[in-house]
C-alpha cells in the first residue's frame, strides 16, 4: 500500500487527506492532528459557506474529540449568497500554512475538492495574466522542444496538458514570464510539497453510506437548513448554483419537485459527485501525485498507526 519513505517528519511536512464524500476524513483528520498536535485546513469548496453545515456536511462534532476542539481554518469564513473563488481559496489557505507553521503545529490539508487541493499542491497561478503579443511573437519563431525546455526551466511539468498543445505551452511560458515579473504573486503561486493520504473503499460500501447519510440529513435539519438561508434572504438562485442539496432542496421549497423526487434525484446526484471526485484523484495520480490509499474498513486507530508509521513520527 505504501510506496514511498519520506524520512522523519518535521513541522513544516504537510499532510493532505482526501477521499471522496462519505469516506470519513474530516474525522480521520481530527484525530491525527489531536495525535500528532496539528491543525486542519479545509479543503471544501461549500463548507467556507458560515450557516451552511448540514448540507455541506460540516460535521462540526467531528472536531470536538473529548474536551478538545481541533482548530480548523477556511470553515465558515463566508456570508451565504456570495460568491467564493479558488484564487481567494488559495490565497486564504497559504496564509493559514504560514501562520499555523509559525506556532510549530503540523499542517493537515483535508477534503474531497479536489481543485482545491491542487490549487495548493500544484501552486496553481490564478492571477488573471494578460497577453503578452510581444513574447508570443518572440517564443512562436522557437521549435517547440525549445519551447518546453524553457517551461521546464520555470518548474517541473506535472501536468502534461500544459505541453500537448502549441496555444497551452505558449500560454503557460506567457504566465511564467508574468510571474517572474510581478514577484510579489509568486507567493501565493508556489507548489505546496505534501505527504498524501487517501480514503477508499468498497463501492457498495460508499454507495449505502451515502444514500443512508442523505436520508439521516433529511431527516434532521438539512431542509429546514435551506429554508432558513432563504428566509433570510438569500437568493433561490444562488443556492440553485451551490449544487447538490441545496439544489434540489430549493427546488423542492419552491414546489417544483415533490419529496420522493427530491430523494430519488440528490441521492444519484451525490453518488455521480462521488464518482467524479474518484476521477479527479486519479488524475491527480496520473499527473504525478503519489496518494497513498487507506482502505475505510480499518479502524480509525489502524488508519492513524499506519499514517504515523508510514510518516515514522510519535504521539505528541
Amino acid at each position: 500500500m505504501m510506496s514511498q519513505n519520506y524520512g522523519k517528519m518535521t513541522v513544516n511536512t504537510i499532510i493532505t487527506i482526501l477521499g471522496p464524500t462519505a469516506t470519513g476524513k474530516t474525522h480521520l483528520a481530527a484525530f491525527l492532528a489531536k495525535d500528532i498536535g496539528g491543525e486542519i485546513i479545509s479543503a471544501d469548496s461549500r463548507q467556507v459557506y458560515r450557516e451552511m453545515n448540514i448540507g455541506t456536511g460540516k460535521d462540526i462534532d467531528d472536531y470536538k474529540i473529548g474536551d478538545i476542539t481541533i482548530p480548523c481554518h477556511l470553515i465558515d469564513i463566508v456570508n451565504p449568497g456570495l460568491e467564493y473563488n479558488i484564487f481567494q481559496y488559495q490565497q486564504e489557505a497559504y496564509s493559514a500554512i504560514k501562520n499555523i507553521q509559525s506556532r510549530e503545529k503540523s499542517v493537515i490539508l483535508c477534503g474531497g475538492s479536489g481543485m482545491y487541493i491542487e490549487a495548493l499542491l500544484k501552486g496553481y497561478k490564478l492571477f488573471p495574466v494578460p497577453e503578452n503579443k510581444l513574447l508570443r511573437k518572440e517564443l512562436e519563431q522557437r521549435p517547440e522542444t525549445e519551447l518546453m525546455n524553457l517551461l521546464a526551466s520555470f518548474r517541473s511539468i506535472h501536468n502534461i496538458t500544459d505541453t500537448c498543445e502549441h496555444s497551452r505551452l505558449l500560454r503557460a511560458i506567457e504566465i511564467e514570464y508574468y510571474y517572474r515579473e510581478h514577484p510579489e504573486l509568486s507567493e501565493f503561486a508556489q507548489p505546496i510539497p505534501s505527504v498524501i493520504f487517501g480514503l477508499k473503499g468498497d463501492r457498495d460500501t460508499i454507495r449505502n453510506k451515502i444514500t443512508l447519510r442523505l436520508k439521516h440529513r433529511l431527516e434532521n435539519g438539512m431542509i429546514e437548513e435551506v429554508e432558513n438561508l432563504i428566509n433570510k434572504g438569500v437568493n433561490s438562485n444562488q443556492l440553485i448554483r451551490y449544487g447538490l442539496e441545496y439544489k434540489f432542496i430549493t427546488l423542492y421549497l419552491l414546489n417544483e419537485i415533490d419529496y420522493d423526487t427530491l430523494f430519488q434525484r440528490l441521492n444519484i446526484a451525490i453518488h455521480q459527485f462521488s464518482k467524479r471526485q474518484m476521477t479527479w484523484f486519479r488524475k491527480m495520480e496520473r499527473d504525478g501525485f503519489n496518494i497513498n490509499w487507506i482502505d475505510i474498513s480499518l479502524l480509525e486507530e489502524e488508519k492513524i498507526s499506519v499514517i504515523k508509521k508510514f510518516l515514522q513520527i510519535q504521539s505528541v
